[in-house]
Parts: structure tokens; sequence; C-alpha cells
């Protein structure tokens, strides 16, 4: 248990680390003058500085949950969205040092931050595996999809940025439209997290039982007003909402009630923010992209993919094929968290041939980089949150 606790204690120092340096990178981009002293500020020093004892701290955290629990620290929602916050804080430091752009710390870190606090929003606990978890696998496929996945997701920061500097936002357009449509996305993920935190701040719980897929009696509890049901229910709390709809067996009706209550909150959240800037968040965004070099974005986008793909495709395909085949007997099934895998996997292929072939550069292939990362992320909220399957357990 001390060392559970120490785990969490690393991984708040890094979620602090990781907003104190969001700052410092902040007054690197607002001060700069000139080129020199974009690429140079002391302010952009500090900050990836303070990053790398983020990043460390939280690698600290991989490692002590790793030794808590026995088995790689990858096997539930909260244990892979840190995990990949890790990664994708790596990813950010290892491009830093290669093209110095300040620019790229302050979209990156806030993206962190938010990956950070969505996954405290899971259950923390250390708890042994699931049999169908105790595998060599688990480390290996999972650990090298989420690299080449956290590896990607920095081709979208860089492509957001790209997209936020060249898109006149003072006149309306389909291009202003579907970048405050990512912003709106990411609103999203804050609703999440607040919805979460305000039902537990009030002790929100129902409980029910139901008719499963097999006719089976289950109990399922609810953290979050119930929206959507399961077919056959029974409310076991007295003064319970009553659930508006019931779900097909393949939906998680309990996970799509909590995604309903976080697009709801997080509807509010952009609304208010809307209200009281009188201006889209892309806008307020603008003054923190005018400086970044638009030719340089595009090729760290460009080279993020290259190296993320080929990671993605060993994690995601080749080592999920061999440890399927080892667990059910089968290469390939058509659970809803290998079609997207393969989903994810087409499109970085059709990326690549467009910007190989066709000659998709600057705002396209931006485009393609966001669109990619939002792929990713419909695989941690979407399949894994609603889609019921062989891989639930996640």
């Amino acid at each position: 248990m001390e060392l559970a606790a120490l785990s969490s204690n690393l991984l708040l120092i890094s979620f602090v680390a990781y907003l104190i340096a969001t700052l410092f990178f902040g007054g690197a981009v607002k001060g700069a003058k000139s080129e020199q002293s974009y690429k140079n500020s002391r302010s952009g020093t500090i900050g990836i500085t303070i990053t790398i004892i983020g990043f460390l701290t939280h690698l600290g955290y991989f490692i002590t949950r790793w030794m808590a629990s026995g088995h790689a620290p990858v096997s539930n929602m909260f244990e892979a969205v840190t995990a990949m916050g890790m990664m994708f804080v790596g990813a950010f430091i290892l491009l830093y040092y290669l093209y110095k752009t300040p620019s790229l710390g302050l979209f990156a870190l806030p993206i962190a931050i938010i990956i950070i606090g969505y996954a405290t929003m899971f259950p923390t606990e250390v708890a042994p595996l699931i049999p169908a978890l105790k595998s060599k696998w688990l480390a290996v496929h999972v650990i090298t999809t989420i690299l080449g996945e956290s590896i990607l997701a920095i081709s979208a920061i860089a492509g957001l940025i790209l997209l936020v500097k060249n898109i006149d936002l003072t006149k309306k357009s389909r291009q202003r439209f579907w970048l405050e449509t990512v912003f709106f996305t990411l609103i999203l993920f804050i609703g999440f997290i607040l919805a979460t935190v305000g039902f537990r701040a009030v002790g929100y719980e129902a409980d029910f039982t139901f008719v499963n897929k097999n006719q089976e009696v289950e109990k399922v509890s609810y953290h979050m007003p119930p929206l959507f049901g399961m077919s056959e229910y029974e409310s076991l709390t007295e003064g319970a909402m009553t659930p508006l709809a019931e779900m097909p067996p393949i939906v998680d009706a309990q996970k799509l009630t909590t995604t309903t209550w976080s697009v709801i909150v997080g509807t509010i959240l952009y609304v208010l923010l809307r209200l009281i800037t009188r201006r889209p968040i892309a806008a307020m965004l603008k003054p923190f992209a005018k400086k970044a070099n638009s030719q340089l974005m595009d090729e760290i986008g460009y080279r993020a993919v290259l190296i993320g793909f080929p990671i993605f495709t060993l994690g995601a395909l080749i080592f999920a094929m061999i440890w399927a085949h080892e667990a059910w007997a089968r290469f390939w099934g058509w659970d809803p968290k290998e079609v997207w895998a393969l989903i994810t996997w087409l499109f970085y292929a059709a990326f690549l041939h467009l910007r190989l072939s066709k000659g998709w550069e600057g705002n396209k292939s931006a485009w393609l980089a966001v669109l990619g990362f939002v792929i990713i992320m419909l695989n941690f909220i979407a399949v894994n949150m609603i889609l019921a399957g062989l891989h639930s357990y996640a």
C-alpha cells in the first residue's frame, strides 16, 4: 500500500508540474520579440525543465504502480490513460529538443493535463489482474499500442497549432466551424471530469438489477442519474430516477449514461465560456500560435506520423493478433476494439498515402492529423465506455 500511495503522489506532482510548465511556455510565446528569442527564451528553458521533472515523476508513478500491482499498469482505464499521458509528454520532450518551439509545449501540456484529469475519474485502486489479462502480452501489446498512439497524438497538436495560426477566424467558414468543434470536443473531456467530481461530491448512487443478454440477473450501480437502462431492469434504490430508455446488449447503458452527462455538462461549460469571452475558443488561442512556424509545424506533424504509425501497427495489429490467437484461438474477430484498431490503422495509412502521393501538406495534412487524434480518442471513449465486447474489462 505504501508503494500505491507513493505512486499516486508522484502522479499528482506530475500534474502540477505540467500545469506550471504550461505557464512558462505561455510566457515564452507571448514574450518573444524575435525568432531567436522565441526558440531560446529563458521562460521556455524553465518550462521544458519543469516538464522533464514532471515526466520523471510520471515515470516514477508508472514504475512504482507496476511494483505495487505486480503487473504492467495498463490493465484498466485509469492505468491505460495515465500511461498514454506519460508517453505523450515523453514524445513532446523529444520533439521539443529537436525543434525548439515553445508553442508545441503551450498546446501539448494542457492536453496532458486533461488526459491525467480524465484518467483519475476512473477507479484508481490497485487490483489483481482478471484471468483474461494474465499474459506477458498485456505489457507488450498495450504499451506498444499506447506509445504509437501517443506519438500520433503529437502530430495532431502540431496540426492544431498550424490551423489556429492559418485559418481566418474573423470570417465564418467551414474550417472555422470544424476547428471550433475540435475545441468543443476537448471541453467535453473537462465536462466529464466536472460531472464525475460533482456527483461524487453529493454521494449519488443508484442500484438496479437487470437481465443481461444471457438471460442472467445482474446488479449494476449508477454513480450519475440514470438516463439509459438495461432490459427488464428493476430499481433497488428508493426514489432513484427511472432510466429514460432501454438499450440493446451491444451498448453499455451505464457508461452511455456517464458519457451523456459529460456531454451535457461540457456543453454548458462551453456555452458559458462563449458568453463570457464573446468569441470562439480558437480565436482566444490564436495569439499563442502566431509565432509558430507553419512549415515547421507541418514537418513535426508528418514526422510524428512516420514514427508513430509503425509502432502503432506493431502494437495494435501484430502483437494484438498474436495475443488474440493465444487467448481465443483466432487471429481476428469483429470485436468493437479490434474493428476500431483497424479503422485507426487504415486512416493513418491513408494519411501517408495522401501525403506522399497526392502532396497533401499544410492545412490538409493538419486536418488529417487532428482527425486522427479524434479517432484515437473515440477509441478511449465510445469503444471503451459505450460498446460492450471482449475488451469491456478495460
